[in-house]
């Protein structure tokens, strides 16, 4: 029998470590190769992590909770075979008890400054550790080291999980004014250097009465709140709207839907249609495919659409299809449906959330004519797709102006005024209504 090292895999090209929500499996148990063994969180996804050997689960090595960086084993595999390996072909010697408390390299992740000035570093004056996720949260809640340093730790050696920095977020507008070690830092700071801004207000105070249903926000809705509520601080919002005749749309979807159901063994939804529109017009308008960083306009090569998409809980994720340029009508339709079936089903992959240029919403699937989406940072724009409805219309024809019904969409573009302009944001929803308006009928699939 040969005993294999089943590490953290990697789960995306910004994500360095991972939270253990529950092992699937336990000591003892048999698995399959490619079966998951348990389910992980990042700070974008919660993803099931399968094992790359089959065998017997020997020893789980960190515990549920615990935050573990990526390459670290979590877990002993016995397979058959002669020798003992890592599953990454690194050491063959079986590893000593994981400790979750082990940081990434000093080099690459010394310190995290935060909004108020300080630089928080992975291990703090008193020994204690910080997780780079830790230190990021800090960072965008703009708590300083000794706010970190009074927050009590559930982890191992007292270590501050994600659990605990979040939860003492969650508390921390109830908290009295300000601690003293935060006054004395103000006091004893230049006069000519501003004092740190104080913690946000978690909202107006609620009175609740006997009969009131009290519902926790899940972690997922916590963190789309602090997601939402940050993209409006950073970017001045404005929306434009544009009204498109969808009638020639309907007509082809309309004739070819049940050809691609029996040769796809799926929908052939508007979606699709609505990325390739968008993809033109960003091609037509390559400033709005931009990122800001600082003072720089970040101007992106590759046009990777993220798609809105609702949840059975009701919260909503934003999938990506990387490179949609690169796809055709039917490719763009299979990786739609893919994505949306494994958003739902939760097997997403959290590179799958990452790498965005542009966004959009399909507020129609809802029964909403128009939405002002909020923009996904750090992208500069997000079009918000409305309901398809029948209304009449006037048409022109050379016999003269004749009222027709036609099929109608409200279109709502939403954009960073920081560096998109009112000019460019209203051509560019013009533009993608003019792709919808003038499509081809006689399209092949």
């Amino acid at each position: 029998m040969a005993t294999v090292e089943m590490v953290m895999p990697k789960m995306g090209e910004s994500i360095m470590e991972a939270t253990v929500l529950t092992w699937l499996k336990k000591e003892g148990d048999t698995i399959e190769e490619d079966e998951s063994v348990l389910e992980v969180a990042t700070d974008k996804v919660d993803t099931e992590v399968p094992a790359l050997e089959a065998g017997v689960l020997k020893e789980i090595l960190v515990q549920e909770g615990d935050i573990v960086a990526v390459g670290k084993p979590i877990a002993i595999i016995e397979t058959e075979g002669g020798t003992s390996a890592s599953s990454d072909n690194g050491s063959t010697s079986k590893p000593e008890k994981q400790e979750t408390s082990a940081a990434p390299a000093a080099s690459t992740e010394s310190s995290y400054s935060g909004n108020n000035g300080h630089d928080i570093a992975a291990r703090s004056d008193s020994g204690r550790f910080y997780s780079p996720l830790v230190r990021n949260i800090a960072k965008e809640e703009n708590i300083g080291m000794a706010e970190l340093e009074s927050i009590s730790g559930t982890g191992k050696d007292g270590r501050v999980t994600k659990k605990d920095i979040l939860s003492y977020l969650d508390n921390r507008g109830e908290a009295p004014a300000q601690s003293q070690p935060a006054q004395t830092v103000q006091q004893s700071a230049p006069a000519s250097q501003p004092a740190a801004a104080q913690p946000a207000p978690q909202g107006v105070p609620v009175s609740i009465s006997a009969d009131d249903e009290i519902i926790e926000m899940d972690r997922m809705r916590k963190m789309i709140a602090g997601r939402m509520v940050d993209s409006k601080r950073i970017s001045p919002h404005v929306t434009s709207f544009v009204e498109a005749d969808m009638t020639s749309v309907v007509q082809w979807r309309n004739k070819h839907k049940n050809t691609f159901k029996e040769q796809e063994n799926g929908n052939l939804t508007f979606t699709p249609i609505f990325i390739e529109a968008v993809v033109k017009a960003i091609k037509d308008y390559p400033m709005i495919n931009v990122q800001v960083d600082g003072d720089r306009i970040i101007k992106k090569k590759h046009i990777n659409i993220g798609m809105a998409v609702a949840l059975p809980s009701g919260n909503l994720i934003v999938p990506v299809i990387k490179d949609a340029d690169q796809l055709n009508i039917r490719g763009l339709a299979n990786k739609v449906n893919d994505l949306a079936k494994r958003a739902r089903d939760n097997k997403l992959k959290a590179e799958e959330l990452e790498g965005g240029t542009f966004t959009i919403s399909n507020v129609g699937s809802f029964g909403n004519v128009m939405g002002t989406p909020i923009i996904m940072q750090p992208q500069v724009g997000i079009l918000a797709l409305g309901a398809i409805v029948k209304k009449p219309s006037v048409l022109e024809t050379p016999q003269g102006d004749v009222i027709a019904i036609r099929h109608k969409m409200f279109l709502s573009h939403s954009y960073d005024h920081r560096v998109v302009d009112g000019s460019l944001g209203g051509m560019v929803v013009r533009r993608v209504a003019d792709y919808l308006e003038k499509w081809d009928v006689k399209k092949d699939l």
